[in-house]
């Protein structure tokens, strides 16, 4: 696992790689987020920085979380924790009484080490209050491999291993394209005593009468209370709403991103998810994306378009019954004002 407190100084800002430092810090601790990988490279940035005014120190991690967002083929999520460290700095960056910028530098470091190390248990904060949204005997719905609902299972399967009088089981969505991270899913749930029934995508809506509740996590929560998570959350939600169940999502306010999607094609990234096709095109296979372990081992990677595995769409506030976050259940209606807190 990375540490923000042991950041390598070797390079300055002109020789510092932030797509490399991205990619590494998403490597190296499977368990961080986009968002919060993206502000513990600019962290890194800022300890190899030579700025020496507020100024040049703001445009510098402008520029910089510019191009990293330029370089990522998804970069909603990301580019929710870019904008909300440029803001936090903003708000940080003051004239020190002394008048020397080390001393602001320094402090806004460790401010940042911080505001990552807040981010990073939001997800535990969120376990904690879920898990009471899992009923004795209810049987919970859910997919994409969330890491936050991971450990809001966890939570009430921990609840119940410990004598806990909480019951329930899971109906868990396979992905095909992500097989192996299904599978650890469900297998750290069924470690916990937690019966766990397999489905495929298909058989969401003949399942849907056996369930009380989905819970699903999210890449990003935009302004009108919508969230953008993996491919089939969308249909999900429909198939939930059409036979009455609660669908809730789980997302750590560090996803609350500044995007006002109106549907599933104004998201700001082409998919390629409709791929028109005639017998001639068969014969170009031509990749449009490196494979996963190129992607993480070299910054120079082929932007032009995410793979299906990455996929992503966008699911509207009229369809979430409620968002779990680390400050308790919001109704969709109240994401705005939750990012005016953060923003203003």
């Amino acid at each position: 696992m990375a540490s923000i407190g042991n950041i390598p100084q070797k390079k300055d800002a002109k020789q510092f790689d932030i797509v490399e430092t991205y990619h590494r810090l998403l490597k190296d601790d499977p368990d961080v987020t986009m968002p919060v990988a993206a502000i513990e490279a600019l962290i890194e940035l800022l300890a190899c920085s030579r700025a020496v005014t507020v100024y040049e120190t703001l445009d510098l991690v402008k520029t910089q979380s510019d191009y990293l967002k330029s370089r990522i083929p998804n970069s909603i999520s990301l580019s929710a924790g870019t904008d909300l460290f440029q803001r936090y700095m903003i708000q940080s960056l003051k004239p020190s009484s002394t008048g020397n910028f080390e001393t602001v530098r320094q402090h806004l470091l460790s401010n940042g080490r911080l505001f990552v190390t807040r981010a990073k248990q939001a997800r535990y904060s969120i376990a904690s209050y879920g898990r009471n949204f899992v009923r004795d005997g209810s049987v919970v719905l859910t997919h994409g491999g969330s890491r936050v609902v991971g450990a809001l299972l966890d939570k009430a399967a921990e609840s119940r291993a410990t004598g806990g009088n909480v019951r329930f089981n899971v109906i868990y969505v396979m992905n095909d394209a992500r097989n192996a991270e299904s599978k650890a899913v469900v297998t750290s749930l069924r470690a916990k005593g937690v019966p766990v029934a397999t489905i495929s995508e298909g058989a969401v809506g003949y399942a849907m009468g056996k369930v009380d509740l989905v819970i699903v996590g999210a890449e990003g929560v935009v302004e009108n209370g919508g969230v953008i998570s993996r491919l089939g959350t969308y249909q999900i939600a429909q198939l939930a709403k059409a036979a009455g169940k609660p669908f809730y999502v789980a997302a750590e306010s560090h996803k609350f991103v500044r995007l006002y999607p109106l549907g599933q094609y104004d998201l700001g990234i082409d998919q390629e998810i409709i791929d028109f096709r005639t017998e001639d095109d068969e014969g170009d296979k031509t990749p449009k994306i490196e494979e996963k372990s190129e992607y993480f081992e070299s910054s120079k990677i082929d932007i032009s378009k995410p793979d299906a595995v990455d996929a992503v769409d966008f699911t509207p506030p009229a369809l979430i019954s409620a968002l779990i976050t680390e400050s308790g259940a919001l109704t969709p209606s109240a994401v705005s004002e939750e990012l005016i807190s953060l923003w203003y």
